[in-house]
């Protein structure tokens, strides 16, 4: 019950009753994405994927950093993985696998064959 109808007194009638225009609830929701949207999406410009003539690199953070690192001669297999969607749209994963128990993932990398193939030819020039 509305609060115009709780404390109507007796005799009183109501005439009408005002809603907002749906535009009112739109743009804070709009709001709420784009504040939200933002802050998931911070994290993604401080991505780093890179090979050098030595090591592949995978670094993420901007603060608070983490890395992963392997030298290209550790390396032993590179894998490429790649879902429907990914296929459509152009992203995959690519894991370089290297000696020991220590992997690489290239995560949602886009081009991944090209990723995959320049990875191939800097280990083909060691």
């Amino acid at each position: 019950m509305s609060y115009i109808r709780k404390t109507s007194i007796e005799g009183e009638q109501i005439l009408h009753l005002f809603k907002q225009h749906w535009l009112v609830y739109v743009i804070p929701i709009i709001l709420c994405f784009v504040v939200v949207g933002f802050f998931l999406v911070i994290p993604l410009w401080f991505v780093e994927y890179g090979v050098t003539n030595k090591r592949v690199v995978h670094k993420e953070g901007f603060i608070a950093t983490r890395t992963d690192e392997m030298k290209l001669d550790r390396v032993e297999t590179v894998e490429l993985e790649q879902p429907i969607l990914g296929r459509i749209l152009g992203y995959g994963d690519v894991k370089l696998t290297g000696m020991g128990v220590s992997d690489v993932i290239f995560r949602k990398v886009a081009k991944p064959f090209e990723v995959k193939k320049a990875i191939d030819s800097a280990l083909d020039k060691l």
